[in-house]
């Protein structure tokens, strides 16, 4: 199965965009990312990897990189992962109302995307070189 990388991770997109396809959301916030996974899951996409993977929690980074199919399945819309990437969005708006991400320092920034690039890393490896 073909993948689709999705980011509004630098760090991401310049690792990978010249292995595989890349959707690079520059310049998006975490719940953009979400719910462009989303938009992508009723088209027919497949989600394969886990939109709140690590421990990081949606409102303490800016940054989130999600695999989805780049193949649309229209008849065998993908139940499970919808319902996964919805709890994911609500859970995100949960947090969020609680407290919102903070504008952080460009060092502490890039600390956030060094995280999602690792989480990304072991998730690539896990499913196979993409």
């Amino acid at each position: 199965m073909k993948k689709v990388l999705v980011t509004n991770n630098v760090l991401v997109y310049e690792k990978y965009k010249d292995k595989q396809e890349v959707e690079y959301l520059e310049g998006q916030k975490y719940l953009d990312v979400l719910e462009y996974v989303r938009t992508k899951l009723h088209e027919g996409h497949k989600l394969l990897s886990h939109p709140l993977s690590g421990s990081i929690k949606p409102n303490e980074t800016p940054y989130k990189s999600i695999i989805i199919s780049k193949d649309i399945y229209k008849a065998d819309l993908d139940i499970q992962g919808t319902m996964i990437i919805e709890d994911s969005i609500a859970t995100a708006k949960k947090f969020q109302e609680i407290k919102t991400t903070p504008q952080y320092r460009e060092s502490i920034l890039d600390d956030f995307r060094v995280i999602d690039l690792s989480l990304m890393e072991n998730v690539i490896d896990k499913l196979g070189h993409m």
